[in-house]
């Protein structure tokens, strides 16, 4: 939750300059900011997925304790779970940006297929073919799926739009 709080707060943040940019029709200040969001995006990811890997043993010792079944059970899912921050910022940074460029319909696909689809076939799936680690997996691989909508739908509208 605290990544996601991070690309939440950096994309609500580049949002207005998104709009402007394209607004005044400036499509290599655009492209420039589309360019360092991303950049942006992806050194948070690397610093949060460092982060959480190093502090998952005392972050679960905080809900139960290293001689208790689950403690295995929960260091094993964090690890798991944690694959998904590479994804979640890029996720988060194209549906905002497609709202800052006015294009609502395109920020609910990726929303709704990314919380909702994706996760639901995931969670529905992977555990059957993979167990309790299916659980697990199943954040990091709707994030993935949903990473690859997003680079789709960029390819698609960057002509449109100019980033």
């Amino acid at each position: 939750m605290f990544a996601s709080s991070l690309y939440s707060g950096y994309s609500c943040g580049v949002a207005p300059m998104i709009s402007f940019y394209y607004g005044e029709q400036n499509r290599e200040k655009l492209r420039r900011l589309v360019t360092l969001s991303l950049k942006v995006i992806a050194v948070i990811s690397l610093v949060t997925v460092a982060v959480s890997f190093v502090l998952t043993k005392p972050l679960v010792s905080v809900f139960a304790r290293p001689d208790n079944p689950v403690y295995e059970l929960a260091v094993t899912g964090n690890r798991i779970c944690t694959i998904a921050l590479f994804f979640i910022g890029f996720n988060i940074f194209a549906s905002g940006m497609f709202t800052a460029l006015s294009n609502g319909a395109v920020s609910a696909v990726l929303a709704f297929s990314r919380s909702f689809v994706f996760m639901l076939i995931t969670m529905l799936v992977l555990p059957l073919i993979l167990g309790v680690n299916g659980i697990w997996l199943a954040t990091p691989a709707a994030e993935l799926m949903a990473l690859a909508l997003s680079a789709a739908l960029f390819r698609k509208y960057r002509g449109r739009y100019g980033f």
